[in-house]
């Protein structure tokens, strides 16, 4: 069983209200009011980098495209290595999604 190193009653609150989320427009509308634009663009940013790390394109390909430090690709490639799988979770269903609609 997963043992998360950041569990607790608070993170728990706030995971069971994105879980609740319907659809795109409910996202946007959620994370502009909890997070900066910026903290929202950090995470994309990271989801983006994993997605090409996956695709095993090379830390100058993706600082090109998406603008991350190497120390944030260098961080995200550790997570996908050594992490806790939640990239290779939503990579992969992304993935399926994306394949199923084709």
């Amino acid at each position: 069983m997963y043992e998360s190193k950041i569990k607790d009653k608070l993170v728990d609150q706030l995971f069971e209200a994105i879980l609740k989320l319907k659809n795109i427009e409910e996202c946007y509308r959620f994370f502009e009011d909890i997070a900066t634009i910026n903290e929202i663009k950090a995470l994309a940013q990271r989801l983006e980098v994993a997605r090409m790390l996956r695709q095993k394109k090379t830390y100058i390909e993706i600082a090109e495209k998406t603008g991350a430090s190497t120390a944030t690709i260098s961080r995200v490639n550790r997570a996908l290595n050594y992490g806790a799988n939640g990239y290779k979770i939503i990579l992969e269903r992304l993935e399926a999604d994306s394949e199923s609609r084709d």
